[in-house]
């Protein structure tokens, strides 16, 4: 394969890449917004707190991941069941893989460590990252055979 064959996929998938992380970026204002609304507003412990705030991020991610991250993939099936299908993958492994581990990770570095909350829920946030394009990229919008 000629460099000029490879350059199209490596492209997309780092176009892919970049806006997965502008997404993700996005959604950390939203996730550490609903930490500081479900925590410091609603009065939760800090645990619960994270798991909604997490949530809350999760569905704001995958509408934008539906319409701008994958795109050229979710266009061809638009359907409301295909929607709903992919919004329910994106729930059961990247919204798993956040939850699971903001929640061992806040209790690790909040509950052992004691570094403030949002602290912690940031580096929690940068370590599932990789987990989390890779799991979206191969599984939840992954390409439809026709």
């Amino acid at each position: 394969m000629s460099a000029a064959t490879s350059a199209g996929p490596i492209r997309r998938l780092a176009e892919r890449v970049a806006k997965f992380h502008a997404v993700g970026l996005i959604g950390v204002g939203v996730q550490l917004a609903a930490l500081v609304l479900f925590k410091s507003l609603a009065g939760l412990h800090y645990m619960a707190a994270t798991a909604l705030a997490v949530e809350v991020a999760v569905l704001h991610n995958f509408c934008w991941h539906e319409r701008w991250t994958w795109v050229e993939r979710t266009r061809r099936s638009p359907g409301l069941g295909l929607i709903f299908l992919r919004l329910l993958r994106f729930n059961l492994t990247t919204g798993m893989v956040s939850i699971g581990s903001n929640l061992v990770l806040m209790r690790l570095l909040v509950g052992t460590f004691h570094l403030h909350y949002l602290t912690a829920n940031v580096l929690t946030i940068a370590t599932t990252s990789l987990a989390n394009f890779l799991v979206s990229e191969l599984f939840v919008f992954r390409v439809q055979r026709d």
